[in-house]
């Protein structure tokens, strides 16, 4: 790549709801010396939000551009180190982007959610962007650096103990408190009408190893199928529902074994879910939970109950208060045993709304990341994943962010 660039980072989709939230995470002291700039398709629209992030701003460039004209996406593309796009449905409107990235060795990152786009850029644009040196990373918000970051940490503490291998391995949300995001709801209906449309598709996201580098040589595990009931985990203690991220972030974890030469084990099985209390009232909240993840997906499916859903649900670029933001929270425990029996367990947490003001600090982060610590970077290029482009560097920056990921002996 070349590092003859005008900017460090360009937020692209800037004046949208997240968009704005990264663009303000920047601008309120984050981006330090940085070169910034602010892409979309209406300047009035990006001046006015220039305008309204401070002094640190006001001399960041701004570039109209639009996601369906190639020409603009290329100089786009040529004119910064990284490209960081909030603009989706992604396999809508931003393979035109991936590919001006890819053929011209600009690191890019994204906050997809959807399997289907990253199959498509994998098979298209892996080989492309491993040739020119741009390392291309999907789901660097909430989706899906903490489960990528927390297996890759567990890895890393169970090779430095000796330990073995990671074998079962489980990413337990334990609590949360937040909002449901407009972009993600988009994308999910997306993904439903393609799959009705096309059979074929439906197979492609239910494949546990969707997102494999080479599918023949995974390994025959049994069933990996994403839980869809209610479970008790007898060994770990807790009553289990369907986490609604598990279909995407359990793909980017097996994905980030495959580059790596499956360095946390052929035997990995991994698994996500909510978990909930050993009790009577655990049960019932895990019962409620999927019982509610089951009816939304459903109602979405079906066009007369999709019409209803969607009047009372965000829509893509819409997002909470200011407070509601401020007030959210995650904590998740990822455990894991190894092929010699070791347990240990990544304790993971960060202020702020998970989809908004957490996945904002993720996301510029995960952009300062490619752009400023390229020295500290694995040496790998094509369509990776956060774990396998940025690795410790970026779990060091997001400590310092105050976000938390610790292992621990269980």
């Amino acid at each position: 790549m070349s590092a003859d660039r005008d900017l460090d980072i360009v937020v692209f989709g800037a004046t949208g709801f997240v968009g704005r939230l990264t663009a303000a995470y920047l601008a309120g002291g984050a981006a330090g010396d940085a070169r910034i700039g602010l892409a979309g398709r209406s300047r009035e629209r990006l001046e006015a939000l220039r305008g309204s992030l401070g002094p640190a701003a006001a001399d960041w460039p701004l570039l109209a551009v639009d996601s369906s004209d190639p020409a603009a996406l290329k100089e786009l593309a040529g004119a910064t180190r990284v490209v960081a796009t909030t603009v989706g449905p992604y396999r809508k409107y931003g393979l035109e982007l991936v590919q001006a990235c890819a053929e011209g060795g600009t690191d890019y990152a994204d906050l997809t959610g959807e399997p289907l786009f990253m199959r498509e850029t994998i098979e298209r644009f892996h080989d492309v962007a491993a040739r020119s040196g741009a390392r291309i990373v999907h789901t660097c918000g909430f989706d899906s650096i903490p489960s990528d970051l927390g297996v890759f940490l567990l890895n890393e503490r169970a090779r430095a103990d000796g330990a073995g291998e990671l074998e079962d391995t489980t990413f337990a949300l334990r609590a949360l408190k937040g909002s449901f995001s407009g972009g993600t709801l988009a994308s999910l209906t997306g993904q439903l009408d393609e799959m009705r449309a096309e059979r074929h598709l439906a197979k492609v996201v239910m494949d546990p190893y969707a997102l494999s580098p080479d599918r023949s040589s995974e390994p025959d595990l049994g069933d990996e199928r994403d839980l869809r009931g209610v479970r008790h985990d007898d060994e770990l203690g807790m009553w289990q529902a369907p986490f609604a991220m598990a279909s995407i972030n359990t793909r980017v974890v097996r994905r980030s074994n495959a580059l790596q030469d499956h360095a946390y084990g052929r035997r990995l099985r991994y698994r996500e879910v909510m978990g909930f209390p050993d009790s009577l009232q655990g049960r019932a909240s895990a019962v409620a939970v999927a019982a509610g993840t089951g009816a939304l997906v459903g109602g979405l499916a079906f066009g007369p109950t999709r019409a209803v859903l969607e009047r009372f649900l965000p829509s893509p670029g819409e997002g909470p208060s200011e407070k509601t933001q401020r007030t959210g929270f995650f904590r998740i425990d990822v455990h894991t045993r190894t092929s010699t029996g070791r347990r240990y367990v990544c304790h993971i947490s960060a202020p702020g709304d998970p989809g908004y003001a957490a996945t904002a600090v993720m996301f510029g982060q995960a952009a300062l990341c490619l752009a400023q610590d390229r020295d500290r970077l694995p040496a790998r290029a094509g369509v990776l994943t956060p774990a396998t482009a940025m690795g410790d560097a970026l779990v060091e920056r997001l400590r310092a962010a105050g976000h938390t990921y610790e292992v621990v002996p269980e």
